[in-house]
């Protein structure tokens, strides 16, 4: 790469300095000499330079007058990530010397296995110029496994040295030699650091060690002769429940639709598999393809076939109205559809006010004031919070939906995808999908349109308007059914939705409106309490927001 000659000498040489400090640390363990512990302190200084020269040339490189094609970008910060790691190897390596000085019995250290992870860093250490400026994923993947092996010894040494705590006398040498062993293990995490960053300098993606590794895992249950390097990984919808989810193309298929890499949790993943082979059996075009599957002890990852069209959610951030009410129209047509078809004929308790008694902490974290306490006006006593949560879970035990149907279990505007084209529509995110309330889904959707950080009085009126609309559908169907207790349910289904959502939020007033929605329901049901649940009247201005 000779454009970046300059950062490639400067990052070789910083790597010879960090691998002439580890192997100096090595001999000062094996035989300490205070000529060569001068030697470590003074070399920390050199990388350090090091580091700032590096740092230097990869900013101005960045904000210089040339604009950088993404690939040289990725690269630049890829090589800032791995000098900054370098430096932190050197720096726990000045750190051992001076745990050296603590030791009574100089010799105790050599009781233990330390040669095997210098063995194992150093080896290491030369893989990377080569995996960074050849673009060797093999070599970055080695670089990165070495942690894992860092890590076994460590385990290794860690147990015999509390093993030996209960007996040896010579407790202060021990626990000197565990900060030690703890310093080298540390050096593992630097080099997890570089091989990840090595990994993100080609494919424009940060990666974790195990993420990578599903994904070409999942690429070779494919049979794709197609190199994992050559593969274009580009990082796709926002996730709060800690999956990685991507689009891959194949670069020699132009207008190629590609396939969606999905990674996370094992229960979370292998949940989503299940459901979407249900979803499947009920209506195949509704649901993704599964394409491949894979999975370790605690993680998973699915290859999934690409859904051509828009978010739900996108389609309310354009102003024509036109393709939104077609969005809405398809919607309730395949609701209507997957209700009519999963229909069983039994009592079910979505259990909306458990559902939030278990968000409650997050919310609070993020908005401590909403935890309002016990307080008495004159002769009225006002309940805390806990205690309305009581009341409304009391309560919702008599509230049953007299049938249940296939719900989606978390529908999101953004996990609705439509293809105007095609007039289809298509459901992701599938993992909470379950035989339940339709109600959960009802409520759900509402409060993801109403929630959105967008207060453009046209925008406001839209999201109003659709709102209204998939309101009067849903009453209609709880008609049609003879749901009696269909508008009962919806407010607990909206004290959760509002309630939770403000976790989401850090607009204050925003989510003080949410809040007091909320809060505005819970009152409006405490109050009902003790008459027919047939005859709660439901406000349906709760989900309209306006702008004045």
């Amino acid at each position: 790469m000779q454009y970046f000659k300059d950062l490639e000498e400067k990052i070789h040489f910083m790597t010879l300095e960090v691998t002439r400090q580890l192997e100096n640390t090595q001999k000062i363990i094996d035989e300490p000499e205070s000529e060569l512990v001068d030697k470590v302190k003074s070399r920390d200084d050199h990388i350090d330079n090091y580091k700032s020269v590096i740092e230097n040339i990869c900013f101005s490189r960045i904000h210089g007058v040339e604009t950088l094609h993404k690939k040289r970008v990725d690269f630049i910060r890829a090589v800032n990530i791995i000098s900054n790691n370098l430096e932190r190897i050197s720096d726990y390596a000045v750190n051992i010397v001076g745990q050296l000085s603590y030791l009574v019995d100089v010799n105790i250290i050599k009781d233990y296995k330390y040669h095997q992870f210098f063995k194992h860093m150093l080896i290491s250490l030369e893989k990377i110029v080569p995996a960074l400026f050849e673009r060797n994923l093999n070599l970055a993947l080695e670089i990165s496994k070495a942690e894992f092996i860092i890590d076994k010894l460590y385990k290794a040494s860690f147990d015999i040295i509390i093993e030996e705590l209960d007996y040896d006398k010579n407790k202060h040498d021990l626990v000197t030699c565990l900060f030690i062993f703890r310093y080298l293990e540390r050096m593992g995490d630097s080099l997890l650091n570089i091989g990840e960053a090595i990994i993100f300098s080609v494919f424009g993606e940060k990666l974790k060690i195990h993420q990578y590794q599903a994904l070409k895992e999942s690429l070779d249950s494919l049979n794709n002769d197609i190199p994992i390097d050559e593969v274009d990984f580009e990082s796709i919808w926002e996730s709060r429940s800690g999956c990685r989810i991507g689009k891959i193309l194949d670069p020699g298929k132009r207008g190629g639709q590609g396939v969606i890499f999905k990674e996370g949790k094992l229960k979370k993943i292998a949940k989503e598999k299940e459901n979407i082979e249900i979803w499947r059996e009920i209506f195949p075009s509704l649901v993704p393809k599964i394409y491949s599957y894979n999975q370790t002890k605690g993680n998973a990852s699915m290859l999934l076939e690409f859904l051509q069209g828009c978010s739900f959610q996108e389609t309310l951030i354009l102003e024509d109205r036109e393709i939104q009410e077609n969005a809405l129209f398809l919607l309730k047509e395949t609701l209507s559809l997957v209700w009519e078809k999963t229909i069983r004929k039994e009592p079910v308790n979505a259990r909306f006010i458990s559902q939030l008694q278990a968000r409650v902490d997050d919310v609070l974290m993020i908005h401590p004031e909403f935890n309002f306490s016990e307080t008495r006006i004159g002769s009225l006593l006002c309940p805390s919070l806990n205690s309305v949560i009581e009341l409304l879970t009391d309560i919702e035990k008599e509230i049953n939906a007299p049938f249940s149907v296939f719900i989606h279990g978390d529908f999101n505007s953004n996990n609705i995808i439509c293809n105007q084209k095609d007039q289809q529509i298509y459901f992701i995110d599938l993992h909470r999908s379950c035989y339940s309330d339709y109600v959960q889904d009802i409520s759900v959707f509402l409060v993801s349109n109403f929630r959105q950080p967008n207060f453009e009085p046209q925008f406001r009126a839209n999201i109003n308007r659709l709102n209204n609309d998939f309101y009067n559908f849903a009453r209609a169907f709880a008609e049609e059914t003879g749901d009696n207790l269909f508008e009962a349910r919806l407010a607990l289904g909206l004290i959760r939705s509002f309630f939770t959502s403000t976790r989401f939020e850090l607009n204050r007033e925003f989510a003080g409106s949410m809040y007091q929605r909320s809060v505005y329901l819970a009152e409006k049901i405490i109050a009902h309490n003790g008459k027919p649940w047939e005859d709660f009247d439901f406000p349906t201005d709760v989900f309209r927001y306006t702008i004045f």
